[in-house]
């Protein structure tokens, strides 16, 4: 019998919470279960109190179980103060951050002002740089942070890819501009460069609307090498500055297209396997937006720059220029208390979310790939 809404009956297909139930062997429910009970579960062991009870046993009986491993591990562990959130220090740091919540922007500007902090941004920016200076001062007081286990380098790469107006489905995206930008995390300066234009060999003739997005005419990419020479290049070039031995490094990127698209495509149209030492890789956007804890509509170039109380420097969709301007966000955020961290990896040609409680790991001695 279809179930309509006043019908008394067995359920059957379906359930319409606005009916009285009779089940068979079960309570009778005087009311309407949108009321009373919010899901099926909930409904059958209402009726059956029974099961309810079984259930309640088990329940309790894993929870003694999980409570008595829980006091195994605590006799196991030695805990540390800095994750004690119980010590008073952390009651102090809440209080301070409700105090900042009640600010307003020029009290806000003040106070950065006072600690010579940058005073630049929106307000909800403005906030959060100095929380994280009060935490920062606060727990540094109560354990000095240790600074080695982070990376001493961060690549950043934005690549300039062939392109068309539309950009249709089949259209094959080819390299054409490979920059990075090295960035030392230690004193907060951009330290280097490395550009070099790329000859494409899929779409070797450049379109007007590619040209005048990215500024790369079709006379520098006729001149310049095909793609395994270039990543040839900054292969030596990362080996120079001793990335991967030396020094800790890790990729940033402005998203999740460089590596897992564009670097991605390329590899597989010059038959290379993907670099090892691109796999892993920061996507400022999504620490951008988790930090300052902002819609990801508001993760853009130009509206991070913007937020944060920055112009761009320089031609926008310029590889080199784009990945500066990148540089100077992540800068910022490094002021502000962020720590970048890898959040996206490549695998088996997937893109994949690697988890902000994972180990800080540098990427690999940067190596040549070898063919497919």
């Amino acid at each position: 019998m279809p179930i309509s809404s006043g019908a008394r009956g067995h359920v059957g297909y379906g359930v319409d919470t606005s009916i009285r139930w009779f089940p068979e062997g079960g309570r009778k429910l005087y009311m309407p279960l949108s009321s009373k009970v919010n899901s099926y579960l909930q409904r059958y062991l209402y009726c059956h109190p029974e099961a309810k009870n079984r259930c309640f046993d088990r329940h309790s009986e894993v929870k003694q179980r999980c409570r008595l491993d829980g006091q195994d591990d605590d006799n196991k562990k030695t805990t540390t103060g800095s994750s004690d959130f119980s010590d008073p220090v952390y009651k102090e740091i809440s209080l301070t951050n409700g105090y900042i919540n009640r600010m307003s922007r020029d009290e806000l500007r003040a106070k950065l002002a006072e600690f010579k902090l940058d005073t630049r941004g929106v307000k909800d920016v403005l906030k959060k740089r100095l929380k994280n200076y009060y935490k920062k001062e606060k727990l540094m007081q109560k354990q000095p942070t240790n600074e080695d286990n982070y990376y001493d380098y961060i690549c950043v790469i934005d690549f300039e890819a062939t392109c068309e107006e539309g950009n249709q489905p089949e259209f094959t995206h080819e390299i054409i501009e490979f920059p990075i930008v090295l960035l030392n995390t230690r004193t907060l300066e951009i330290e280097d460069t490395f550009q070099r234009y790329v000859k494409p060999e899929i779409n070797p003739q450049l379109s007007e609307f590619c040209i005048n997005l990215t500024g790369i005419s079709q006379a520098l990419v006729d001149k310049a090498d095909e793609f395994p020479k270039v990543l040839q290049d900054a292969v030596d070039w990362m080996e120079q500055k001793q990335l991967g031995s030396r020094y800790s490094y890790s990729i940033l990127t402005d998203g999740s297209w460089d590596m897992s698209k564009f670097l991605n495509i390329q590899c597989r149209v010059n038959r290379l396997r993907y670099p090892s030492f691109a796999k892993k890789w920061i996507n400022i956007r999504k620490a951008y937006g988790n930090f300052y804890k902002v819609p990801r509509s508001q993760t853009k170039l130009s509206t991070m720059l913007e937020k944060l109380g920055m112009d761009y420097d320089g031609r926008p969709h310029s590889g080199l220029d784009d990945s500066k301007n990148i540089a100077r966000i992540a800068i910022r955020m490094l002021q502000d208390g962020c720590e970048l961290r890898v959040n996206e990896r490549l695998h088996g040609g997937l893109l994949l979310s690697v988890s902000s409680s994972a180990p800080i790991e540098g990427a690999p001695v940067p190596q040549m790939p070898k063919l497919r």
